[in-house]
């Protein structure tokens, strides 16, 4: 699967709210009532990412979850990560 260009990059944000780029990566942080929330959470998040063969970097501090996707075989974003991205924010 193709790196996308910086121009199909910021087309595909457009429909991701809350999601960012940062150092070549898809990044967005979110924000729980407590541990067990955010644990749950990431479980759900296993799940998607397993059926999908494309596993997210995840960063939890206490309640709050920063997960980055980026297609590390093709070396940058590809569109693969959009769409795991989707379906992480059809979850909420």
């Amino acid at each position: 699967m193709p790196v996308l260009t910086p121009t199909e990059l910021t087309q595909e944000l457009t429909r991701l709210p809350g999601w960012e780029l940062s150092e070549g990566s898809l990044t967005r942080t979110f924000s729980f009532s407590d541990f067990r929330e955010a644990m749950s959470f990431i479980n759900s998040v296993a799940a998607l990412a397993e059926r999908a063969g494309h596993h997210p970097d995840i960063d939890i501090r206490y309640n709050k979850v920063k997960l980055a996707l980026s297609s590390h075989d093709a070396g940058g974003i590809t569109e693969k990560d959009f769409s795991l991205a989707a379906e992480i924010g059809r979850m909420l």
